[in-house]
């Protein structure tokens, strides 16, 4: 399988929160989801793979390439959707739109104004007059003109509304039947992921949980509730996390085939969603 981003023990340290030698890799051609509660690390690893921020140790590699080294090569192939998009306040869009094209060798001038005018964005309208929502159509424009092999996305949905993050994942799965083309997209409304992701990052801490495939994962993870009487939590399985209340535990599995042959006949087994994990992981810091 060929990768579009390989990153093997990266470590990033600030003060108060340390990336640890995180590895994953983005096949090419796929949609990758990165998941992880606020503060987990998904910016920072979107800034090190642009290199907005320098790594301690480790290595990343785009295309096969050096992020570094090879650093204008990779930016020009690579659309970039920040989760709060930062050009010149007083610039009208078309007058940015000119400016940032020449960076890019493939820039397609009718696909950028068929886009403007499919998101009903003025063009001479000046950036700081659009609200949250059209400053991230207007990103989204830039990113998707100029025939990009890897599309980073930094919370592209936070903030908007309903119609406009359905037109959003409808715009990347349309992307997403050019085999060629990959997505990283980091959120933290799992539901958006469930729809148009194939492999799934999840991020904690600091810490790489788990990166696999959407489907191994809906799969093998799952929730067990029982009543109140159960007895030993922590003979399940693939235990990852829990909640007691008053009338019983749910219980957290990433081995959800083998903990059914284990646990009482009374208990109740379910699949487990993406936000049923980050939220039992999440929760489960709060107990240790």
């Amino acid at each position: 399988m060929e990768y579009a981003v390989t990153i093997e023990n990266v470590r990033k340290e600030f003060k108060g929160f340390t990336l640890k030698n995180v590895s994953f890799r983005i096949p090419k051609g796929y949609v990758m989801g990165l998941i992880g509660p606020n503060g987990a690390g998904k910016t920072t690893l979107i800034k090190l793979i642009m290199n907005l921020v320098r790594k301690n140790s480790g290595s990343i590699q785009v295309f096969g390439k050096d992020h570094i080294l090879c650093e204008p090569d990779i930016k020009s192939r690579i659309g970039f959707v920040y989760d709060v998009p930062h050009f010149y306040e007083d610039t009208k869009l078309k007058t940015m739109a000119s400016a940032i094209a020449p960076f890019y060798p493939k820039w397609d001038q009718s696909q950028f104004l068929k886009l403007m005018r499919e998101f009903d964005l003025p063009q001479d309208k000046k950036f700081k007059k659009l609200s949250h929502g059209m400053k991230m159509k207007f990103s989204l424009c830039l990113a998707l003109s100029h025939d990009a092999d890897l599309i980073l996305m930094d919370e592209p949905t936070s903030g908007l509304d309903p119609v406009f993050r359905q037109e959003l994942l409808e715009r990347l799965s349309q992307i997403m039947l050019d085999e060629k083309k990959t997505v990283l997209f980091s959120t933290h409304i799992t539901s958006d992921l469930e729809r148009i992701a194939d492999y799934i990052t999840f991020i904690n801490n600091g810490d790489i949980i788990f990166s696999s495939s959407l489907d191994q994962i809906l799969e093998n993870w799952g929730i067990i509730k029982a009543g109140k009487n159960f007895l030993d939590e922590t003979e399940i399985p693939g235990l990852t996390g829990y909640e007691k209340t008053e009338y019983g535990i749910e219980i957290l599995t990433s081995d959800i085939k083998k903990a059914q042959t284990v646990i009482p006949s009374d208990s109740v087994t379910e699949k487990a969603t993406l936000e049923d994990i980050m939220y039992f992981i999440k929760k489960g810091d709060s107990h240790a």
